[in-house]
């Protein structure tokens, strides 16, 4: 697999299915517990619009606000970190990754927000790990 620095934070998957599928996979697991998918921004196509080219990439905002407004209670700046995200991306004939943010680390790093109230999190990074694995 190709080489790209990242922040510690981030944490790749590699999916084994192909691209479109394993977006569909991702999508369809998020709402299936009760995840609102906010946007969903191909980006390979935005490029193309300007005229360019870029590997396929999607990005994905989701989020539940039962998890996220206590967390923004507790610190209005965290909201900038939400609602979570995903990118969903293949280079050449890699393997497709899912990218996301740890984000209950991020949010006790950042922001302070007490490990209590992020402990759902979590469950989302196991969703997405058994998704694509």
């Amino acid at each position: 697999m190709a080489t790209f620095s990242a922040p510690a934070a981030v944490v790749t998957l590699q999916s084994r299915f192909d691209f479109d599928r394993t977006a569909e996979l991702v999508t369809q697991a998020l709402t299936s517990r009760g995840m609102t998918i906010f946007a969903d921004i191909d980006q390979a196509a935005a490029a193309a619009k300007a005229g360019t080219t870029l590997r396929p990439t999607r990005l994905i905002l989701f989020g539940n606000p039962k998890g996220g407004t206590p967390v923004m209670q507790a610190n209005p700046h965290a909201a900038l970190e939400l609602p979570l995200k995903i990118v969903i991306w293949q280079d050449a004939q890699e393997p497709v990754c899912v990218d996301y943010l740890d984000p209950g680390a991020l949010l006790a790093e950042r922001y302070g927000i007490d490990p209590a109230l992020t402990g759902a999190f979590r469950q989302v990074a196991q969703l997405l790990e058994q998704t694509v694995q």
